[in-house]
């Protein structure tokens, strides 16, 4: 027996009446939150999935050229994807094949913490994992007024930058963060980063992926403007990262430290 639930994009997804004991995620950060909850229950997961360390799973290729047939091979209940991080042709692609997806759209912490609460206890059927009441407990009220603002590069050569809406620039408004780009729109647009510089932000946090800056590639083009190198996974990953997120980025981007 099966039955029905429509996912974040209200895709109607066929799903055991059981709990779903095999998954295979597409997503990096939702890898995490399976393997957080019910790690007996995933069976694959991309080449970029890091986390937990230890995991030890199948491995499908990558978020955007995931491999179908590898896929198909390990029978899954379910796979997990998101809007942003995969393609919608492999979407389809998949669906055709005859596996149900489950797809997540993520673009504020509240709407990350509902979606993950829908897809573990609703559509997994599992139960509530005490990370993700921590994580909605750490990130409970409205967003404050910003302490700072804040530019956040994801890419050189040619740069871009996060802009809205985006996770990253909700998530860094709730630590008192305005996300800035120099009046370019768009979610990461291009900027020319002299000007980027030049307008003045408080601070650039520099992260680890998708781009890996370093302390020698990257401070060096913000000569107006504090540098951070931070953990991407602090500030693009939803899931049990939430919970060690609000206290390291505070401390992390506190403008009385030293340059």
């Amino acid at each position: 027996m099966t039955r029905t639930l429509r996912d974040d994009l209200g895709f109607e997804v066929s799903l055991p009446d059981d709990p779903v004991c095999r998954v295979v995620s597409l997503v990096p950060s939702l890898t995490e939150a399976v393997a957080a909850t019910a790690p007996d229950t995933l069976v694959g997961a991309t080449d970029w999935c890091t986390h937990p360390a230890d995991l030890d799973v199948a491995r499908v290729r990558g978020t955007k050229n995931p491999d179908r047939a590898a896929i198909a091979a390990l029978a899954p209940d379910l796979v997990i994807a998101n809007k942003e991080e995969n393609r919608e042709l492999d979407v389809q692609r998949l669906r055709a094949d005859g596996m149900p997806v489950w797809v997540t759209d993520i673009e504020t912490v509240p709407q990350a913490l509902a979606s993950m609460r829908r897809l573990i206890v609703e559509a997994c059927g599992w139960h509530e994992p005490t990370w993700l009441v921590e994580a909605e407990r750490l990130w409970a009220g409205d967003v404050p007024r910003a302490r700072a603002t804040v530019v956040v590069p994801i890419w050189r050569d040619p740069w871009m930058v996060v802009g809205h809406p985006t996770f990253t620039a909700d998530l860094l408004a709730r630590v008192g963060l305005e996300v800035v780009t120099a009046g370019e729109p768009g979610r990461y647009p291009h900027v020319d980063v002299e000007r980027l510089d030049a307008a003045g932000a408080d601070l650039a946090l520099l992260p680890d992926e998708p781009y890996v800056f370093t302390a020698h590639d990257g401070p060096e083009a913000f000569s107006r403007t504090a540098t951070r190198l931070v953990n991407g996974r602090l500030i693009t990953w939803y899931g049990p990262s939430l919970v060690e997120a609000r206290s390291a980025l505070v401390e992390s981007t506190s403008l009385d430290q030293s340059e």
